[in-house]
């Protein structure tokens, strides 16, 4: 049985529709409202809280412990100084992904990384020999997703941090209603945010912190509907939905490269050993993946045409839908649309899918199937660079 996050008793208060869902074994609010329209406009308009806790957090530290985050993830941690946060995927022997993350220097010999799935074991396991402690701190460490346009001047209202200063994909030590925390300047959403990082015993306290500076500029909590829109908007992947862990692939098709889901460009090679290195090098060598990762844009008028042939109003629903649809080219299935839906951004259908090559360059055009009252169509689609929605105030 799910139990609550350490801001559970504001979280509850706040949640009007008792609208729940499971997220590693806890209690996270879906909508906080009947409709999360005005939680999904506080992230884009103005500024919207949101309970992250969930996340595993994992504390790694001691004399070698850059080099065995260096084993592990994709990218070359001797490039992060202290204070830097990486965006990165970790994979196994074989090249495919276990998961995606952050990972924070937050001193010389202390990093903190955070993952959707549980990845203690398999730290440890990678740590032997090196003189490394590794702690999960999950349930001791609770954490706040401050995202929108307003984010920076809440913060700067109730935190005694460097806010100004703090770049993109950076984290510092501060204060909020006098409690240290930690303020790292990511999100999940494409849009100006920070995530801020505090020990469980106190999270209350920098909760009605946040809150109260907020209110001047309206800030609302939000759950995960609206955080699910955003975060497609920004192109942003999703494990089990976007693709599957390799811990959890039951055949070949559901193991996934950082190249087939859009994190090739977090892979490097010119740096020491680490876990799937020699798979992922093969991959290249013999000319790459055979699938890639694209955004779509749906045709409108086509999705309409198809409810007006069952003599129905059009219609798409507010929330991401995370069921897979083929996607074809022709009369033949040449891949798969992962998570699809409208963006009230940009008054479009978007979906992510999973294409071959030949069908990656932007302009190809494809359809998807798309279904009403049982009756299957096709809608035709464009692909589309990614991100669909790049703020430059996210990175200002």
């Amino acid at each position: 049985m799910p139990i609550g996050t350490p801001f559970h008793d504001r979280t509850f208060a706040l949640c009007e529709s008792l609208s729940y869902r499971d997220w590693s074994g806890y209690y996270t609010v879906s909508s906080y409202e009947t409709h999360h329209e005005h939680e999904y406009n506080a992230i884009r308009n103005a500024v919207a809280l949101i309970d992250i806790s969930p996340l595993f957090k994992y504390h790694v530290s001691g004399p070698d412990s850059a080099r065995l985050i260096d084993r592990v993830i994709t990218r070359d941690a001797s490039q992060m100084d202290v204070g830097r946060v990486f965006y990165t995927p970790w994979c196994d022997e074989e090249g495919f992904v276990i998961d995606d993350g952050t990972v924070a220097r937050l001193a010389e010999t202390r990093f903190r990384m955070t993952s959707a799935d549980p990845t203690l074991r398999w730290l440890v396991q990678n740590a032997r020999g090196f003189d490394v402690q590794v702690d999960d701190v999950s349930e001791q460490v609770a954490a706040l997703a401050l995202q929108g346009p307003r984010s920076a001047h809440v913060l700067r209202t109730c935190a005694s941090a460097d806010i100004d200063r703090l770049g993109y994909f950076r984290v510092t030590a501060g204060t909020i209603g006098g409690v240290p925390v930690e303020i790292s300047r990511t999100g999940y959403t494409g849009d100006l945010g920070y995530e801020i990082w505090v020990e469980a015993a106190n999270a209350l306290r920098v909760w009605d912190a946040i809150m109260a500076a907020g209110q001047a500029v309206d800030i609302k909590p939000a759950g995960m509907l609206a955080l699910d829109v955003a975060r497609l908007e920004a192109g942003l992947i999703l494990l089990e939905v976007d693709y599957t862990s390799a811990r959890h692939a039951m055949n070949p098709e559901q193991n996934y490269s950082p190249f087939e889901v859009g994190l090739g460009r977090l892979v490097t090679f010119d740096k020491a050993d680490y876990v799937g290195r020699r798979a992922l090098q093969a991959e290249q060598a013999a000319g790459g993946p055979a699938r890639r990762l694209v955004g779509l844009q749906l045709d409108w008028y086509d999705i309409e045409r198809l409810y007006d042939e069952q003599g129905l109003p059009p219609a798409i629903s507010p929330t991401v839908d995370r069921s897979h649809v083929p996607v074809f080219d022709g009369g033949r299935q040449v891949g798969k649309a992962t998570s699809h839906g409208w963006s009230p951004i940009l008054k479009q259908a978007i979906a992510l899918a999973s294409v071959p090559p030949s069908h990656e360059p932007a302009g190809s055009r494809v359809d998807v199937e798309w279904t009403v009252e049982g009756r299957r169509g096709r809608v035709p689609a464009v692909v589309a660079d990614l991100p669909f929605l790049d703020l430059e105030r996210k990175r200002a």
